[in-house]
């Protein structure tokens, strides 16, 4: 990196008592500010720490010999230093005089945008966040610089506090061919960034600090004009936006809406729900954490759809080290056995590939389960599943060393649900003892189990199961068979035999008595009439919810049925193989 940063020029509107000492400072080279405040002792900050330059608290006269030297003050009460970046900050009594000031090092640092580049040169619209002084106008200054002179691209900076390109007419050369437009007063700021696109063709806005709801819809403006936007907002993460209602548009604004009862019960949440009202003004969000650590949200609109939703983000986290190298890491949400509590660990991208379906995007072919009818007493699923996967050890290298599964994936198998009810899910996978753990993330899925209604319009759900290579399989109903079926499939079990009790219990889960009568007369009608003798049978009315019950109890004997008749007298005709 190459940093010019003109200290002496600051320095020279000090006292000379200070400047003395500042220019002789061991760390003078990272001095980050000086504070001058009245009747107070002078302070230098550096990066790790403050120090008082000096016992003699500053005079009135000394704050007065400083203003002289430095450009006018705003509105914003900020001055400059012409063909600098420093920035001089004023504090004002009650009666308007300065009696504090705050002088800050402008540095240009090229070469501090090397973690986002790629992602600079995509044409996307950038959002840098971060807590002051983590330099992310440096950031934007330098990607000024290379949009405008390394990728040819005509770039027009709002420059409201003349931070990012320097004090005075003549632009400072950081921002290389980037052009820079001025505001009078702060407030206007949001009229220059119209103007800016309605007059001077830009392909690339520039602005620092968009703080206010006028500031955010002009974003939106112009980032709907097809010009790319690189700013920075106030706030430290992308959570801070999504609860700031001033600057939510940002992210897309948040609304509320009232859920259907399916859709209520397939998201399993509430009917009154938080989601996004639009698309995201900026396409990529940077959260700067340090200097040489930053947080890439690479599509901010996955990333507010699934905080609304209550689940963690995936974000990537990419850092440089000394020698200029950049690395890139993703953070994975972790869901820690049934308590629920959610662990954030990183995933570096040059991790190795994992095993199973995952590495080649389908099942590993391996011999066919022999199930037994009858297990011992006390003797769960996951158990004689772990057992029979034992016996295959020795036949077939597994990449992993741990207990693979009959799949070639460790147990218990990881399951994303989509569009299939989680309580149903939860049901048969707890009666049944399958080795299965449901989870919201998706990256740390083995299979998706997706509902075919749903799957069928949604391209985005295939391309990201493509790009993880997971297999998806997908059920034409949430019905209790279907899921059980699909479940033996993707653990390549054996279907049971057409009385398994415990399937039935499923059925059976939590019924009323009505509901049991019938059920148990589905059951008999099927298993001493329809299967044995071939005729066709009908049942007694029944309420839709019994109803839905039956049809699911005859499916699961491999059967079809309809309903016929008006209510309230519709019923069940039950039709043999």
């Amino acid at each position: 990196m190459t940093i010019t940063e003109d200290l002496h020029k600051l320095l020279d509107i000090l006292p000379q008592d200070l400047q003395q000492k500042l220019e002789n400072h061991p760390q003078g080279h990272n001095l980050v500010e000086v504070v001058l405040d009245l009747g107070r002792r002078p302070e230098a900050r550096f990066p790790h720490g403050a120090e008082y330059l000096s016992e003699t608290p500053v005079t009135q006269a000394q704050i007065d010999d400083c203003i002289q030297r430095v450009g006018n003050f705003g509105g914003d009460n900020r001055a400059g230093i012409e063909q600098t970046l420093h920035r001089i900050s004023a504090i004002r009594n009650r009666s308007g005089k300065i009696i504090g000031l705050t002088c800050r090092v402008g540095r240009a640092v090229f070469g501090t945008i090397a973690m986002i580049r790629d992602l600079v040169e995509t044409g996307q619209s950038i959002l840098m966040l971060g807590r002051p002084g983590v330099g992310k106008t440096t950031a934007l200054r330098e990607i000024a610089r290379v949009l405008a002179d390394d990728l040819n691209k005509r770039v027009v900076i709002i420059d409201t506090s003349n931070e990012i390109a320097g004090d005075g007419d003549v632009a400072h050369p950081a921002i290389g061919r980037a052009r820079r437009m001025q505001v009078s007063q702060p407030e206007l700021q949001h009229q220059v960034m119209i103007e800016a696109v309605e007059n001077h063709m830009p392909e690339v806005i520039v602005i620092d600090e968009i703080g206010t709801e006028l500031e955010a819809l002009a974003a939106r403006t112009i980032a709907e004009r097809g010009v790319q936007l690189v700013g920075t907002a106030h706030g430290n993460q992308i959570e801070n936006l999504i609860k700031n209602p001033t600057l939510s548009d940002l992210v897309g604004g948040i609304q509320a809406v009232t859920l259907g009862d399916d859709e209520a019960r397939r998201r399993g949440s509430q009917k009154t729900v938080l989601e996004r009202k639009a698309p995201p003004t900026f396409d990529i969000a940077v959260e700067m954490l340090e200097r040489q650590r930053w947080v890439v949200h690479d599509c901010v609109a996955d990333t507010v759809d699934t905080l609304l939703r209550g689940r963690q983000p995936n974000p990537q986290t990419r850092t440089v080290d000394d020698q200029g190298k950049v690395g890139i890491a993703r953070q994975l949400a972790v869901v820690n056995g049934g308590n629920g509590h959610v662990t954030k660990v990183e995933e570096s991208f040059l991790a190795a590939k994992p095993n199973g379906w995952r590495s080649s995007g389908q099942m590993v072919a391996l011999p066919p389960l022999s199930m037994e009818r009858e297990r011992p007493t006390g003797r769960s699923e996951f158990d004689r599943l772990l057992d029979e996967s034992f016996n295959y050890s020795e036949s077939i290298n597994f990449p992993s060393r741990k207990p693979a599964g009959p799949n070639g994936e460790d147990l218990p198998l990881h399951i994303y649900p989509y569009g299939v009810s989680r309580d149903q899910l939860e049901q048969v996978i707890n009666v049944l003892t399958l080795p299965v753990v449901l989870t919201k993330d998706l990256d740390s899925a083995d299979a998706i189990l997706a509902l075919r209604s749903h799957v069928k319009n949604h391209a985005k759900l295939r391309q990201m199961a493509k790009a993880r290579n997971l297999p998806m399989f997908m059920i034409k109903s949430s019905t209790i068979p279907q899921i059980t079926r699909s479940l033996r499939r993707l653990l390549n079990m054996d279907d049971p035999d057409i009385g398994d009790n415990r399937e039935l219990q499923l059925l059976l889960h939590n019924g009323s008595d009505d509901e049991m009568d019938a059920l148990e007369e589905a059951r008999l009608a099927v298993e001493q009439i329809v299967i044995p003798k071939g005729q066709p049978v009908e049942l007694l009315p029944r309420s839709s919810q019994v109803r839905k019950m039956q049809h699911e109890l005859v499916e699961h004997y491999r059967l079809k049925s309809d309903s016929f008749g008006d209510e309230p007298n519709r019923r069940l005709r039950i039709y043999p193989a």
